[in-house]
């Protein structure tokens, strides 16, 4: 399996708020983890809550016992939201933080997925690109309703207001998806800072067919950053190729 991480401040931003992990050997009794967190809040609370969000998740992973990676993620999730909340409580500066968090594993042939917020994962194969995880946003919402049009004015208006994230409230639900792996996937994890600058189209034609991992990151976040680079950028991307993966 090979992987690699980048993330980058972009262009308007003063602060980098995103954060990423991968490890692709075991984390507890989970045999490799990728994460990426954007974090929201004031003066340095999003950077904060991205950080204590992953820093947390991992420990919480390596700590938990039994053998269900979706039971291990599950858990971990809420119980790394009650801590971000105790912390939020305790300094004033930090009052109202929270982050987006996608994680992954892969286990034997299957990617499994866990997904609170707008930051994404998608599966490049055959040179066309895939969202797995479903956006938790206002404009998702309303799409799904039949009460907005993808790509209209209003949807560009509040395609960033999010429905859920880390530290929004006392319960926190993640969404859960499981995926049959074939030989050449790529599997690309991103922030908003990524999706939003650059299209579906375009990032499949940057990361098609290329196994230097670090250049394709490199790349995508130079895009993002030509098309204004409006947000922090997080990337995380990883080829597990069955025959390098172990049969959980």
């Amino acid at each position: 399996m090979k992987a690699y991480a980048m993330t980058d401040r972009g262009r308007k931003r003063q602060m980098n708020q995103d954060a990423v992990y991968y490890s692709v050997f075991p984390v507890g009794n989970i045999p490799n983890l990728f994460v990426v967190a954007d974090g929201m809040g004031g003066h340095q609370a999003g950077d904060f809550a991205s950080k204590f969000t992953i820093d947390h998740l991992v420990r919480l992973v390596e700590e938990a016992e039994g053998s269900n990676p979706i039971t291990i993620l599950n858990d971990s999730i809420r119980q790394v939201n009650s801590l971000l909340l105790k912390k939020a409580s305790e300094e004033e500066e930090l009052f109202g933080m929270g982050t987006t968090l996608v994680a992954a594993c892969v286990l034997g042939t299957v990617l499994c997925v866990a997904n609170v917020g707008d930051s994404r994962l998608y599966i490049l194969r055959d040179g066309i690109l895939r969202q797995i995880t479903r956006d938790h946003s206002l404009v998702e919402e309303l799409i799904e309703r039949g009460e907005l049009e993808r790509g209209s004015e209003a949807y560009h208006e509040h395609k960033n207001i999010i429905t859920r994230a880390i530290g929004a409230s006392r319960t926190v639900f993640a969404d859960f998806f499981e995926v049959n792996l074939e030989q050449e996937d790529l599997v690309i994890m991103c922030s908003d800072g990524l999706s939003n600058m650059v299209s579906d189209e375009r990032i499949a034609q940057i990361a098609a067919g290329r196994d230097d991992l670090p250049a394709v990151c490199e790349d995508l976040i130079d895009e993002a950053n030509s098309n204004g680079g409006k947000d922090n950028i997080a990337v995380v991307v990883f080829r597990p190729s069955a025959d390098e993966v172990k049969e959980w």
